[in-house]
């Protein structure tokens, strides 16, 4: 049977498909050196503990654990997450204002289900997150792209698009940004809480990569800042593992209403199962350890990464500082396309992520994205190799009459 194009839904052609995804086609090949993916070290996962805490989850919990549960989530679990928030970050959050998700990208479905209507305003970073821009089209907005530099978000820019389009929902990373690597600095989000505060408008800070940070201080949450505008995404992908797919948000209690409503229409609840597991494994294992590894791990991995950019890039590339997270951003001279640059990088079997996808407007940026998290040193320094060579080859085409 072939489907007619009159029985999609209008709201799914306007969702672009993941350009990451495609690339890690490509990436399959064992000869390619891949920057694209954002994925964790799968090195540091924590395959025996997790196996031990499965184990007593059976042992414990028997066939009870493979029961429908609460659409709230885990009730240990988000014990768990309200007492971080307040030992890591000073932060007051109560177990009820948290709903545990399948990862934080069903939270930036549930809440573009639960607030956006056809057209409505977005704030979104330029560049931004890939995944948040694909999340919320599926409810066809009319995204407003703020420019996020070294420092953080445009206070100016974001004063304006406030005052002219009253935009519901206001999307940010400010620990680490996707897929730049910078993170805003503390003046800058005070600067921004204040442009915020007593405006209607919902920011929503997802922050999958705070507690991986390698250098540097941490900064205060937009929740502390301007906590009555402020919605917070965590998830255990990046500091534990991503393929149990458990990630929260944190709301005020009309909007978890509202958010609950939406999660029991669309699964009714998060795995009872991996919860569990998850749970189990907190309570027996020292969290901070095992984060404190995977900060060592990729501090090293992204320091390669600069060494070796500064060793074989030209000197007109230039890239951002990460003080933690599983990215940087590269930018090439006003003339070259990071897609052209792409499509020379692959012959020399290596692969990135071309900034392109991460704009809502405009095609054939010269900024690409480069993930250090999961490849090895040495597989950083080749790989950096290749693509400086794809990069002067580039350069010396765009220089010829």
């Amino acid at each position: 049977m072939t489907i007619a194009n009159r029985m999609f839904s209008d709201r799914i052609a306007d969702v672009p498909r993941s350009f990451i995804r495609e690339i890690l086609k490509v990436a399959l090949d064992t000869t390619v050196i891949s920057f694209a993916g954002g994925l964790p070290n799968r090195q540091l996962f924590p395959v025996e503990a997790l196996k031990e805490a499965t184990c007593k989850v059976f042992e414990t919990q028997g066939r009870d654990v493979l029961q429908y549960a609460g659409s709230e989530g885990h009730a240990g679990l988000r014990e768990y997450i309200s007492t971080r928030y307040k030992e890591k970050a000073n932060l007051d959050v109560p177990v009820d204002s948290i709903l545990i998700t399948n990862g934080s990208q069903q939270g930036l479905d549930l809440l573009g289900k639960t607030i956006l209507n056809d057209n409505d305003p977005v704030v979104i970073e330029e560049p931004g997150y890939l995944g948040a821009i694909q999340a919320f089209s599926l409810y066809r907005p009319r995204f407003l792209p703020v420019p996020v530099s070294q420092e953080g978000m445009d206070p100016g820019a974001l004063s304006a698009a406030l005052s002219r389009n009253r935009p519901k929902l206001m999307y940010t990373v400010p620990n680490f940004q996707n897929p730049s690597g910078i993170s805003y600095s503390e003046q800058n989000r005070r600067e921004l809480a204040r442009v915020l505060e007593g405006t209607d408008t919902l920011l929503i800070e997802d922050d999958p990569y705070g507690e991986l940070r390698f250098t540097g201080c941490a900064k205060p949450s937009f929740m502390e800042l301007v906590p009555q505008n402020t919605v917070l995404l965590g998830s255990f992908s990046k500091s534990l593992v991503p393929g149990l797919r458990l990630g929260w948000v944190v709301a005020p209690s009309e909007l978890m209403q509202k958010l609950i409503t939406a999660k029991q229409a669309a699964d009714l609840h998060t795995s009872h199962f991996t919860q569990s597991i998850v749970c189990q494994f907190l309570r027996d294992n020292d969290a901070d350890k095992h984060i404190s590894m995977i900060r060592n791990v990729y501090g090293r991995q992204c320091r390669a990464m600069l060494d070796s950019m500064q060793r074989y890039f030209p000197s007109e590339v230039t890239y951002t500082q990460p003080e933690g997270g599983m990215f940087l951003w590269a930018e090439l001279p006003r003339s070259m396309a990071a897609i052209d640059l792409f499509e020379l990088a692959v012959r020399d079997k290596v692969v990135f992520v071309p900034g392109d996808p991460f704009y809502v407007r405009g095609k054939r940026h010269n900024t690409l994205r480069l993930n250090f998290s999961c490849s090895d040193v040495d597989t950083i320094e080749l790989g950096i190799a290749r693509l400086g060579k794809s990069v002067q080859k580039l350069m010396e085409t765009v220089a010829e009459p």
